[in-house]
């Protein structure tokens, strides 16, 4: 166990949660309702795995963040992965082949992991790895995508296999959406959500969270838009700042508190959806969950990393297991040193402390 917090506890409760509201979001729907009553299942068997682990003193997270590729097709004004030069317009060089994040999700699943969340760049830009995640029904695939590259060849694949689950990014209403990412992506997105609606297939949306859009994306009238386009979920991410000049954007102390309070409100008043926030859904579980402590990350180079926003590595998955790399220096360095457990002025914890972080990988602490 790490630390004195049932970390364990935490993340299974949360897995049962959002299992059991994505049935609730889901009722009427009888397709989609079948997926979630057999992956409830898969859930549950998977969480055994994780507990029998933990007794024999090993930790399992039940959520992987998965980076599958570097390559996008929009320019979002503060994009964290293009500032760190994670991301381009270009096919990345040296991406792990479907054969390899094939490898991964098995393992994965062996383990006991229930959630692999796909992203990129633009994680549909790959084809091939959707069709490689699309034959492990026993983990549910939220793929966070822009939304702008779903046609009928994926409408097709996300309808035969429910386990891959469209989360589409939203930045509030037609101007703030554009003003952020590009003229014209709020109307291809909404139609994006549209045509998914009229398949009898759910989705999710993905929200940044900004200074200057979080009165807008926590109104009952954007909540209300969305779920009349057929959105049964929303994830909340507090921005994180690129730069100085943009950290005016990220929220402070009394607006995550604020925030806190509309999703309680949103959770009372909407039981028919699932609201996420990260990282205030954290606060409760004692500080960050990245680092294998509920998720980690694997970059589209196999690099085994603490989360996206902590892009620092000591050991890569082509050349280890995942099992391996849950038990790397730096995964154990950063659950050891209380670094994770960090009370600061920003939302993400290891971005805040990036210093002490590239500190550790290069042996100093």
């Amino acid at each position: 166990m790490i630390g004195r917090f049932n970390i364990q506890t935490y993340m299974t409760r949360g897995v049962t949660r959002v299992v059991a509201s994505s049935l609730r979001a889901t009722a009427g729907n009888r397709k989609e309702s079948a997926f979630m009553r057999s992956f409830a299942g898969a859930a549950a068997k998977a969480s055994r795995r994780r507990r029998t682990a933990e007794k024999q003193g090993e930790h399992i997270p039940p959520f992987l963040i998965a980076s599958i590729t570097g390559t996008c097709n929009l320019h979002c004004a503060g994009c964290y992965s293009r500032a760190n030069h994670a991301c381009g317009d270009g096919a990345a060089a040296d991406q792990l082949t479907d054969a390899e994040w094939d490898r991964i999700f098995t393992e994965a699943g062996e383990l006991g992991i229930s959630f692999i969340l796909l992203a990129g760049g633009e994680p549909l830009m790959r084809w091939d790895v959707m069709q490689k995640a699309a034959a492990h029904p026993g983990i549910l695939f939220p793929i966070f995508t822009n939304g702008t590259v779903i046609n009928d060849r994926y409408l097709g694949l996300f309808d035969a296999h429910r386990n891959l689950l469209p989360i589409i990014s939203i930045e509030g209403d037609r101007e703030t959406t554009d003003t952020r990412r590009g003229e014209g992506v709020y109307d291809k997105v909404t139609a994006a959500m549209q045509k998914i609606k009229a398949s009898g297939m759910v989705f999710g949306a993905s929200v940044t969270v900004t200074t200057e859009n979080m009165k807008e994306v926590y109104s009952e009238a954007f909540v209300s838009g969305l779920y009349e386009l057929g959105c049964k979920a929303i994830i909340y991410v507090e921005y994180v700042p690129v730069t100085e000049e943009s950290r005016s954007l990220a929220p402070d102390e009394p607006e995550r508190e604020w925030m806190k309070r509309q999703i309680r409100r949103l959770r009372r008043k909407n039981p028919g959806m699932v609201f996420i926030a990260f990282p205030g859904d954290e606060k409760s579980s004692g500080g960050c969950v990245a680092a294998g402590r509920g998720f980690f990350h694997i970059n589209a180079h196999g690099g085994a990393e603490p989360c996206p926003f902590s892009p620092y590595s000591d050991c890569n998955v082509r050349d280890t297991s995942i099992r391996e790399a849950l038990r790397s220096p730096l995964f154990y360095a950063l659950n050891t040193q209380g670094l994770l457990k960090d009370d600061h002025a920003g939302g993400c914890t290891l971005f805040a402390n990036r210093e002490q972080v590239e500190k550790i990988i290069a042996g100093e602490s």
